[in-house]
């Protein structure tokens, strides 16, 4: 029993380490925030898909000209910007990660989302941006 006791105590004291997919999503924000349309596109995988869920650019796109299309124009209406994530978490298992974000847009707009991206074999399968302007953070 103490035994066990002292592993728990060693495990809950232990710091967290963020997993490469939550390491990448932090990358592509940062991406996003920079304008870095061609690091953004780097990213996705054959047949990703984005869901903006509302805003100006609400829609689903699919294909590599698509996806292309709305981050420049997300780019250039915002001008320059920087992200502050608020929260960020990751659920992984050997078929794939995923990372969900609360991130703040600042340029031209304030533009808050919760970002949920997922990851399969070290590429972006699939996201949602959620548009989430009433957020506290």
């Amino acid at each position: 029993m103490r035994i066990a006791l002292a592993a728990a105590a060693l495990l809950l004291a232990t710091p967290a380490f963020a997993g490469p997919a939550e390491e990448m999503s932090k990358s592509r924000i940062d991406a996003i925030a920079k304008g870095d349309v061609a690091a953004v596109q780097s990213a996705y995988a054959d047949g990703a898909m984005l869901h903006w869920v509302g805003g100006p650019l609400d829609g689903v796109y699919t294909g590599a000209d698509k996806l292309k299309t709305v981050w420049t124009k997300f780019s250039t209406a915002q001008g320059e910007q920087t992200a502050k994530v608020a929260s960020v978490s990751e659920a992984m298992n050997p078929k794939g990660s995923t990372v969900t974000a609360d991130v703040t847009f600042s340029g031209k707009n304030a533009v808050k989302v919760r970002y949920v991206m997922v990851w399969r074999e070290g590429k972006l399968a699939d996201e949602i941006w959620q548009v989430n302007p009433n957020a506290a953070y």
